[in-house]
């Protein structure tokens, strides 16, 4: 790219002016500065956290990701935001439920997820499938495969040992659980993959809208689980698809020396 644009201004086909506009790593907004250079740095665009942003800011930054990259992904995203932005954008899926915004460039979406592996996303409870949801269509977006194990909490623990095989052949499991917080320490127990932790704000008073099952989750005894904050679904998903494509990268590797 670089050299292309040196190429044009060279032969006059492209002014300084507008060179240093392809070539600024970001692009300032007036009220933010969007980062088109994370995508070379960390392998994906940047994503948008849309709590707290007014539609209209939303719009003008997804309208700057969209000349850059073939995806899109915004994060916390009400119901009514979502429709306003939609009557602009009419391409951008909304998942109520994960309150997730995204759009992904036709042939990106038709394409099968970049890697062999998959990614285990199990949940304990229905009143958790919010923060499940943000995880596993973070995942999705971003390329991998998912496989949704829900409504599999410790309360009826018979039910995740129906999933056992299904979660053991996993590269990586996202567990998101609230009340007492267990259930990554009975997946944890059964795996040899990395499990990642997420706690949620759901269970009554004693559970501190979280606190519980975070410090639960902390103090795991099981080896190979990390914990990210509470109701960080995103957190857990976007780092699921780095440890998914790591492994496949590794896997790649060594079918590649047998050659």
């Amino acid at each position: 790219m670089l050299e292309e644009i040196l190429s044009q201004v060279q032969s006059g086909m492209l002014s300084i002016n507008e060179a240093k506009k392809k070539l600024a790593t970001f692009e300032n907004l007036g009220f933010a500065k969007v980062d088109h250079h994370r995508k070379k740095r960390q392998g994906f665009a940047e994503i948008v956290y849309g709590e707290g942003k007014e539609a209209k800011h939303i719009i003008s930054i997804i309208q700057s990701l969209k000349k850059r990259n073939n995806q899109v992904l915004v994060t916390r995203v009400s119901k009514e935001k979502a429709e306003t932005i939609q009557s602009v954008y009419p391409e951008f899926i909304y998942n109520k439920t994960a309150r997730v915004l995204y759009w992904k460039d036709p042939i990106e979406r038709e394409a099968k997820a970049t890697d062999n592996g998959y990614i285990a996303v199990i949940c304990a409870g229905t009143s958790d499938l919010k923060v499940a949801e943000e995880a596993a269509v973070t995942a999705e977006v971003l390329g991998s495969e998912v496989r949704r194990i829900y409504d599999v909490g410790v309360a009826g623990i018979h039910r995740l040992f129906n999933h056992l095989e299904e979660i053991q052949n996993a590269t990586v499991s996202v567990v998101i659980a609230g009340m007492e917080g267990a259930l990554p320490s009975v997946v944890g127990g059964l795996v040899s993959h990395p499990v990642i932790a997420v706690p949620t704000s759901v269970g009554y008073g004693a559970n501190f809208n979280g606190l519980s099952a975070l410090l639960t989750m902390l103090n795991s005894c099981a080896s190979g689980i990390s914990v990210v904050n509470i109701d960080n679904g995103f957190g857990g998903g976007y780092n699921a698809v780095l440890i998914n494509q790591l492994a496949q990268k590794g896997v790649r590797k060594n079918e590649n020396a047998l050659l």
